[in-house]
């Protein structure tokens, strides 16, 4: 796979993939035909998390094995793919030697359209990344109806998460960048998480456990970061899962929650985290409907 990268003017180009909308059969969803075209977008979404998994070859390429240990991907998304659109993967060439390094990332459509834009890093490196230097009050947040149950700081119940060896198998079959660590032994040991994978353990049980407190409405992921602290994230193995919201607020289409979400080893050590913006359709909730 390594030898369908190529290098163009100090960037990295991954070959062009065809992501999969794997959740189109979840109805009343943004990954849904009838339900995408109703909020007007061309048709079921591929999830951002997915088009994450463009990069690990070019991570590789550019940071090593070391990028499951200490790396960040973070990535803001700023235009929806439907199933099977080819899109491909960019990354800047980081300068030779550099331990602590992060550089510009990008994907984009086969017409050029950018799908999403970020940051890579590796290390510590001296400046924030791409979502931790987004200001995330720019917009008031007036009159919540969706998240209006939500404020800042409201926190997730702690939860136990596992990505099972089945689980992680069915994914590797729709990905478009497999890699040998993710179904067998690798560097640490046993298989190792997809960053889809990743996502999911960092998101869906946690934000589960406030429910509860969201309207109903049609979610979609705005913007994902993922850090690896003391990874890498490990098939099979069970995580104790924490996070927070950090933020709310509301455009016109969406209202929205920056939150953060972390997973530790039962003795409390720190395993990776995330930062996630998520969307929730106004036109798809009652209560943004004409009385």
């Amino acid at each position: 796979m390594e030898s369908q990268i190529e290098l163009r003017e100090h960037v990295l180009i991954g070959p062009l993939r065809r992501s999969v909308n794997n959740a189109r059969n979840v109805a009343g969803s943004i990954h849904d035909d009838a339900t995408a075209t109703k909020l007007g977008f061309r048709g079921g979404t591929v999830a951002g998390s997915i088009h994450m998994e463009l990069f690990p070859p070019l991570l590789l390429k550019a940071f090593g094995p070391r990028w499951f240990e200490r790396g960040t991907l973070s990535l803001y998304f700023l235009n929806a793919t439907t199933d099977r659109e080819a899109v491909r993967a960019y990354l800047k060439e980081p300068s030779a030697g550099a331990s602590d390094s992060q550089v510009e990332v990008w994907v984009e459509r086969d017409d050029r359209m950018r799908v999403a834009e970020g940051t890579a890093s590796v290390g510590s490196p001296a400046e924030p990344s791409a979502l931790l230097r987004r200001p995330l009050d720019r917009f008031d947040p007036g009159e919540m109806r969706i998240l209006g149950a939500l404020k800042v700081g409201d926190k997730f119940e702690d939860c136990e998460v596992i990505l099972p060896a089945d689980a992680n198998a069915a994914r590797t079959k729709v990905i478009t960048e497999p890699l040998d660590w993710y179904v067998g032994a690798s560097p640490w040991g046993g298989a190792i998480v997809t960053p889809a994978a990743m996502v999911q353990l960092l998101y869906a049980k946690p934000i589960a456990t406030l429910r509860s407190k969201i309207g109903t409405a049609v979610g979609l992921f705005g913007a994902i970061e993922l850090r690896n602290i003391n990874g890498p994230v490990k098939v099979d193995h069970f995580y104790r899962a924490t996070g927070h919201v950090v933020a709310l607020g509301q455009s016109p289409k969406t209202e929205y929650m920056w939150f953060e979400s972390a997973i530790d080893e039962p003795d409390g050590k720190r395993i990776a985290e995330m930062r996630m913006l998520l969307r929730f359709m106004k036109a798809s909730s009652p209560l943004y409907r004409a009385v």
